[in-house]
């Protein structure tokens, strides 16, 4: 008897965000950690992301497991263009080709890009080194990944711990997360409530390092 494979298929998602698109395939599309591209230049490991820098409309790629989270500039309507970013990833998934060709040097590097920083002077963010994060840290860590990620994660983005001091949470929002309009609410009523639920006294606020 012949196993035929499930065929390749994407569909479009809304996100909190209204200028983010989430586009999820009935697959993993990468492995490992999730990656995101702010121009077509930082997108050369990624054929995919450089196909679809090339539609004008096109701000930012956010690629996890298996889906997308597209950022559109606001000289066009979702309804409008929906559907062409669709096939054009259903296309290129089918076509069997690799999503990322290598790992992108800011990765690489535990460096993330400022989202709001200019493509000539950029900031970077240094994930910290989990080796080196203590008690407190590393339970902050624990908590974010398995009770804030995955709520982030089915919004089309993703949060990564950056540091603790004096009771403040340093966070970096990714995808559909940054620069939505939800996101401080977000961050105080939910993460907030969370941290100090599970860390009673020792979580004074939770703020955005990306703004």
């Amino acid at each position: 008897m012949e196993i035929k494979k499930a065929p390749i298929s994407v569909y479009a998602e809304m996100t909190p965000n209204p200028v983010v698109m989430k586009f999820v395939a009935n697959k993993r599309i990468i492995e490992g950690d999730s990656v995101e591209f702010k121009n077509v230049e930082e997108a050369k490991p990624s054929p995919l992301a450089s196909k679809l820098f090339h539609l004008p409309f096109v701000k930012e790629v956010f690629i996890s497991s298996n889906y997308l989270a597209i950022a559109k500039y606001d000289i066009i309507e979702w309804d409008e263009v929906t559907t062409e970013i669709r096939e054009l990833i259903t296309q290129y998934l089918q076509s069997g080709q690799p999503v990322l060709i290598e790992i992108p040097e800011s990765e690489k590097k535990s460096n993330i890009a400022d989202p709001s920083a200019s493509t000539q002077a950029k900031n970077t963010y240094e994930v910290p080194d989990p080796k080196e994060l203590g008690e407190i840290e590393t339970r902050i860590v624990e908590i974010l990944e398995e009770y804030v990620a995955p709520a982030v994660e089915s919004d089309g983005g993703a949060i990564k711990f950056m540091g603790y001091e004096d009771g403040v949470v340093k966070v970096l929002l990714q995808g559909a997360c940054s620069g939505c309009p939800s996101s401080t609410l977000t961050l105080q009523s939910g993460i907030l409530n969370i941290l100090q639920k599970m860390l009673p006294t020792l979580i004074k606020s939770v703020e955005p390092v990306n703004g």
